[in-house]
């Protein structure tokens, strides 16, 4: 043990009482994500102040459970409770960042992370003990939450503040190119687009045939004709890509979950026209450990690389870079991959990307 003599009892305390709001804050997590997914939120967010059994009626639920998740609300300063009446209430300022309507503001759906991940802890402590990583099959529902996550953060601002970042996309996309999603994931994105732009073609590659079958699926519901999914493992994408293929390629918070992530980016780089447009979204790390205590979800993110993006890619003997790779290592990658031009963009709304405008 250090120098007791040269212990702080002040600091000690401090630092066991932050511990004891931790242990309540992650509880507070796992039933955020159940509020969230259970759809209570968004049934009290139309109530006054209700006991429980009205508010379990109104969104057929179980009381009893219902009662005991308000306790956790209630002793967690998330909801508001009369004592005399025994009723509950979400105000309206806490439902602005928790229910479905609060669209992009919706904090609600990372919180689901919490339990997500929390499934893979035992496989995950292997890791630690025998290196290794813990493979994508491993992650039950990680590819819905990643989905609605980019459907909040991604799908609700793609046409009025990530086309725009590119020069001239909307009256490229409208006239007819050839676009392709690396590491598409469900598809939304693509599928969106496609949609909105009849004229354009979209290809979406993903190494999950979950994944992939989602997003086959909805563009067949959707009944869309100009938009593919393809199951592919994207480590020799330096060598399999088509060469100059497509207009537009984009990578949607992809990249740093490769096993070998410049092998995709060379890829990128060969399928890409000359005269085409790579559109980056990667996390807004800094490459600086020292940089990073000041981002406002860094504990988020770091925890997120460590049990899912880091060790998916060490499953495929990859690098695992891990979320956290950060804009000055991301710049290296891109250049090392042959890219001479990066602009990056930050949005307003969006405090965990980067947006990267990049040609060759």
């Amino acid at each position: 043990m250090a120098d007791k003599q040269n212990f702080d009892q002040l600091k000690a305390e401090a630092f066991a009482s932050s511990l004891i709001d931790t242990l309540n804050k992650s509880a507070l997590s796992l039933m955020t994500s159940i509020g969230h997914r259970s759809g209570l939120f968004d049934t009290m967010a139309e109530m006054d102040f209700a006991t429980s059994a009205a508010i379990a009626d109104k969104a057929a639920l179980n009381e009893r459970y219902v009662r005991e998740w308000l306790g956790a609300m209630v002793t967690g300063g998330v909801i508001d409770y009369d004592p005399e009446s025994k009723s509950y209430h979400l105000p309206a300022e806490h439902s602005a960042c928790l229910t479905r309507n609060a669209g992009a503001d919706n904090i609600a759906v990372f919180a689901q992370y919490t339990a997500v991940l929390g499934e893979v802890e035992d496989e995950i402590i292997n890791c630690f003990k025998n290196g290794g990583g813990v493979p994508y099959s491993k992650f039950h529902r990680f590819h819905e939450v990643m989905a609605e996550d980019s459907g909040q953060s991604v799908l609700s601002s793609l046409e009025s503040h990530i086309i725009p970042l590119v020069p001239d996309l909307i009256t490229k996309l409208k006239s007819g190119i050839k676009m392709l999603d690396v590491g598409c994931g469900s598809g939304k994105i693509i599928n969106k687009l496609a949609a909105l732009f009849p004229h354009s073609h979209f290809t979406g590659m993903d190494l999950s045939a979950e994944a992939i079958a989602t997003a086959s699926s909805a563009a067949a519901v959707s009944r869309l004709k100009n938009v593919e999914f393809i199951i592919k493992d994207l480590s020799d994408f330096h060598q399999t890509a088509l060469v100059a293929k497509y207009d537009f390629i984009t990578t949607f918070d992809a990249i740093h979950d490769q096993g070998k992530p410049l092998n995709v980016l060379k890829g990128i780089y060969r399928a890409l026209k000359a005269d085409g447009i790579y559109l980056m979204q990667d996390i807004s790390g800094t490459s600086h450990l020292e940089e990073d205590i000041k981002h406002p979800i860094g504990t988020f993110l770091y925890t997120i690389s460590c049990m899912h993006c880091m060790t998916v890619s060490l499953a495929q003997d990859g690098e695992g870079l891990g979320a956290m790779w950060g804009e000055e290592k991301t710049k290296e990658y891109l250049s090392n991959a042959g890219f001479s031009s990066v602009q990056t963009n930050k949005l307003s709304h969006d405090i965990q990307n980067n947006w990267y405008v990049i040609t060759k």
